[in-house]
């Protein structure tokens, strides 16, 4: 089977942005069934819920404290033989309820492509070279102002294979663990300015414009460390009106 045109895809996005804008409201959170999104259709439950026993499930929470993760571990740059190939960047931000008060003590945990595009895992088979120095994962907890901070290096798109000649926005991948098993939430940060968010099914799954601002960073130029590295800030919101979106864990890589 051939797969479709981006101009396919273009048409069938612009077709629901206008459907939504003459509704006059967009969703918060991704439809889940997204036609442009191909593989969306596998991607959510058919059948009700299996409901269990809160208590069976939540019976172990993860626990994690500055004895089990190490601070080195929020700098993707550092642990491998050599430097990695690409624009090394900052990013920051803080974690918060509805109300503006910090999440402490939090799990944050991030996952990317290198600088190519290509992530270290056996399904990508993209063309981009794998970067030796480079494993694109690491982790941090916030601290008492729910803060987080990352060291990392810029990843680049890549091809999904949705439709021809797909391409994603760089993304940083964003895991929050809460207090429970169940209550884990991912999410993906992208970078301003990107000339792929008009054309991606993911992107534009969320159909209320501000929403999926909510989901791009900010440059800040007083993170920046002079000859060393861009800084950009993106501060995530778990409860309220106003909550940063989040997604399946299996939504794509």
């Amino acid at each position: 089977m051939e797969l479709e045109t981006q101009s396919v895809i273009d048409a069938e996005i612009s077709a629901i942005a206008q459907a939504t804008e003459q509704a006059g409201a967009g969703e918060l959170q991704p439809h889940v069934d997204y036609p442009p999104y191909r593989s969306s259709i596998l991607r959510h439950p058919t059948k009700d819920l299996r409901h269990t026993d809160p208590e069976t499930i939540e019976r172990w929470a993860p626990c994690f404290s500055h004895r089990d993760v190490d601070p080195l571990e929020s700098d993707l740059t550092i642990g491998q033989r050599g430097e990695p190939v690409g624009e090394r960047i900052i990013v920051t931000g803080r974690v918060t309820d509805g109300e503006g008060r910090p999440v402490r003590n939090q799990l944050v945990e991030i996952w990317q492509a290198n600088a190519g595009g290509r992530y270290v895992h056996k399904r990508d088979q993209h063309h981009a070279a794998l970067d030796p120095n480079f494993t694109g994962a690491g982790r941090c907890l916030t601290d008492d102002e729910g803060n987080y901070r990352f060291v990392s290096i810029k990843p680049g798109p890549y091809p999904w294979k949705n439709h021809l000649n797909a391409w994603r926005p760089a993304h940083i991948h964003f895991s929050l663990f809460g207090t429970d098993f169940t209550q884990r939430l991912v999410t993906q940060m992208y970078f301003p300015g990107d000339p792929l968010f008009s054309r991606d099914p993911i992107y534009q799954a969320i159909t209320d414009p501000k929403a999926r601002e909510m989901l791009v960073a900010t440059y800040d130029h007083d993170l920046t460390q002079p000859e060393w590295a861009t800084g950009y800030r993106w501060d995530i919101v778990l409860t309220g009106s106003n909550r940063t979106y989040t997604e399946s864990e299996d939504s794509d890589l």
